[in-house]
């Protein structure tokens, strides 16, 4: 969950960047005019790609969707010249895209602005679900997991409240007697965040063809923000666990530690 967490943002572009225009360009362009349009889309602040399909490979794609030659039956190629246009995910929005079809339409060589606006919409509201979704649940994990890892621990440090008992009758004192649990627990926290981010990076390798374009081995910033996480977190809990359940045996009496 760190990792999808930490990862929200990008897995948001990355869904936003797949949606874009589709400029379908006037009857008769000379290459050049084309060329020149494509460059002038590219050099824009919110244009992050672009892809020119003539007439004829927009026939074949065509024709491979419908499983039929449509030309022949036609008797003529009735499809346009076009250019794909890929936005920037901040551009992906609802009233962005609606300015930047008014501005995409004065180029002189473009005939009509095409572009899924019901697809727009839908992607931007699933995203807020989604993300929404992530923080919750990720919340009711954290407490699940809080409250097993702190059950164990109180069973653990359960076993032992006679031995801390024994301590405080020698003349121990609360932090000499809790400084070994605590070392303990968060050195347990240290090994699990270890083992844990063995297994994440062991999925992400063995995912990372599903994974393209959102995460990759190679990104060592977001890896090690996860094992941060992940340590941090883990230590954090042990650490608070461990403290509140020997806090707890040091301040019972002999004859409370039967019951």
């Amino acid at each position: 969950m760190g990792l999808i967490l930490i990862n929200a943002g990008r897995l948001s572009d990355y869904v936003r960047e797949k949606i874009g225009f589709t400029l379908i360009l006037h009857e008769g362009l000379k290459e050049v005019e084309t060329i020149r349009l494509q460059k002038l889309l590219n050099s824009t602040d919110y244009v992050k790609e672009t892809r020119y399909v003539d007439k004829e490979t927009a026939a074949r794609e065509l024709q491979a969707e419908l499983g039929e030659d449509f030309t022949g039956f036609l008797g003529f190629n009735p499809l346009f010249s076009s250019i794909d246009v890929k936005l920037f995910a901040d551009y992906t929005h609802p009233d962005s895209m609606a300015v930047l079809e008014k501005r995409l339409l004065e180029f002189p060589e473009v005939k009509e602005v095409f572009y899924q606006k019901n697809l727009v919409s839908l992607i931007n509201e699933n995203v807020r679900k989604i993300s929404l979704f992530l923080l919750i649940f990720s919340g009711l994990l954290t407490l699940i997991f809080f409250a097993l890892i702190n059950n164990t621990i109180r069973i653990s440090i359960y076993s032992q409240r006679f031995i801390i008992n024994t301590m405080l009758l020698v003349g121990a004192t609360r932090p000499f007697i809790r400084r070994p649990y605590i070392l303990k627990s968060i050195s347990l926290g240290i090994y699990s965040a270890f083992f844990s981010f063995i297994l994440i990076v062991a999925l992400v390798y063995a995912y990372q063809r599903e994974l393209t374009g959102v995460l990759s081995l190679n990104d060592l910033t977001v890896l090690g923000l996860v094992f941060l996480l992940i340590a941090g977190v883990g230590i954090f809990i042990s650490w608070a666990s461990t403290h509140l359940a020997v806090n707890k045996f040091l301040k019972m009496k002999f004859e409370e530690l039967f019951y």
